[in-house]
């Protein structure tokens, strides 16, 4: 089955969701005798009344992120072919791919180091070194291909950055930074792997020299799953990739949602006339504020075919935690005063439809228990945006898990499973709100990363 049509049937199975949904929940009425009509007014009292259509109302902030959603996954080819060079890796600019830790996972840093400079070598690309920027120092092989660097106890940044941020700027000091300004950085987190896919789409970028930021799609659901329902919940995340993430950068050309912290590729130059040295408020979520200043700056972005792999966490606490650190770090951004409002109006919009997330989750419950009538395009959209949202764990899942690894009873299983995931993502999501808005701001939370120490303990 090639692309095209791969992708055909996911669009009949995408709009056949809709619809469904659409019927079910009234958002499309064929029997409008079927629907008992109820006067909020004199039923519930004005009060109760306006709270509930407040409720109703709130919904409506995922519409932007959800239409940016369907018309990515509808528009662009959801399922390309391999990634073909358009040019030999060895005209390619030089590439530094860096990778910062804290250095409590030496182990897995040094496995993956290796499995990634083979990666590279395996793809023809030889222009290339693999730099590991730490906190602790995790001895590394020496090899010429390989640098770590260790950042000083003392260091600090003219604004105070803190965490990755504080690593990061660290290597772009002048006494630090071996780079050109015409050589690209690929920012990879610890337990990132390239694949041979991926380092032939950042060969074309960074050949192609278009555009200074680029990002393209992570996967979770390879080699060895830890935590089937994090990897699952995580499907959505693949979905974000394909449909926000693909459509905001190469239509637009723009973060208007922001991008992630991993397969971030950015020229050198760029890179240090944003700076990663944006104070306490910039260090949370660095990938984001970094984003947005590029964005302020009048830089560009696009999108890089090929996919890395990553592992969702390994227990539902980090889950939580991260979550709550990608809340509150993106909060801190929308605040920012050093963003101007227009750069950050979509993602401000984005992160307030996540805070209000406990308020327009009630109204499962109280849309049964105190129906309200509301016009039929708000009814139509709220329907809408159910069933995309829905969809996007179906289709992660179809994204992330290869049919012929898992065969097709396991495969419907992990699709239905996805689905199941939901009411318990849900619940996450909403404790990771509260925790978020009550708890410190200012703090970076780092998951478990490698599953060797989970197996010994």
């Amino acid at each position: 089955m090639n692309s095209t049509t791969k992708h055909l049937l996911h669009c009949i199975l995408l709009i056949t969701v809709i619809v469904t949904f659409e019927v079910f929940s009234g958002g499309i009425k064929i029997d409008e005798n079927s629907f008992t009509l109820v006067d909020p007014w004199t039923a519930y009292g004005q009060v109760a009344t306006v709270l509930l259509y407040l409720l109703r109302f709130l919904t409506l902030l995922t519409l932007p992120q959800v239409l940016f959603n369907f018309c990515g996954l509808v528009f662009y080819n959801a399922f390309p072919e391999k990634v073909v060079l358009k040019g030999s890796p060895l005209l390619a600019p030089f590439i530094c791919i860096r990778v910062v830790t804290r250095g409590d996972f030496p182990d897995l840093v040094k496995t993956n180091v290796l499995r990634n400079m083979n990666t590279c070598l395996d793809t023809g690309l030889e222009n290339f070194l693999i730099e590991v920027v730490t906190d602790k120092a995790v001895n590394l092989a020496q090899h010429r291909r390989i640098r770590e660097i260790v950042v000083p106890k003392e260091y600090k940044t003219r604004t105070g950055a803190l965490f990755k941020s504080r690593a990061l700027q660290y290597c772009l000091e002048d006494n630090v930074n071996l780079l050109n300004d015409s050589d690209w950085v690929v920012h990879l987190d610890e337990e990132t792997l390239v694949t041979e896919n991926s380092v032939r789409g950042i060969i074309n970028f960074v050949l192609d020299g278009k555009h200074p930021f680029g990002q393209g799609l992570i996967t979770y659901a390879n080699e060895n799953v830890v935590n089937w329902l994090t990897t699952l919940a995580d499907s959505f995340r693949v979905s974000d990739d394909m449909g926000k993430l693909r459509l905001q950068f190469k239509l637009f050309h723009k973060p208007l949602f922001s991008w992630k912290g991993s397969y971030v590729v950015t020229q050198v130059g760029a890179e240090r006339s944003v700076s990663f040295d944006n104070g306490i408020d910039g260090s949370v979520a660095e990938d984001c504020f970094f984003a947005m200043r590029a964005f302020s700056q009048g830089y560009t972005f696009d999108f890089i075919e090929g996919e890395m792999y990553e592992k969702s966490p390994f227990t539902l606490l980090d889950f939580l935690q991260q979550r709550k650190r990608w809340l509150q770090g993106i909060l801190l951004v929308v605040h920012s005063k050093m963003i101007p409002f227009k750069h950050k109006l979509l993602l401000g919009i984005s992160v307030y439809s996540w805070v209000t997330m406990p308020l327009s989750t009630s109204n499962i419950i109280f849309a049964a228990l105190y129906p309200i009538p509301c016009p039929n395009l708000v009814d139509f959209v709220c329907a809408f945006i159910a069933a995309i949202n829905i969809y996007m764990y179906v289709f992660g899942v179809i994204k992330s898990f290869s049919l012929y690894r898992f065969g097709l009873l396991r495969f419907l299983a992990c699709v239905l499973g996805a689905v199941c995931t939901i009411p318990v993502n849900v619940v996450i999501e909403n404790v990771a709100v509260i925790w978020g808005l009550v708890g410190k701001k200012h703090k970076f939370y780092v998951v478990q990363k490698d599953v060797r120490v989970l197996e010994t303990v």
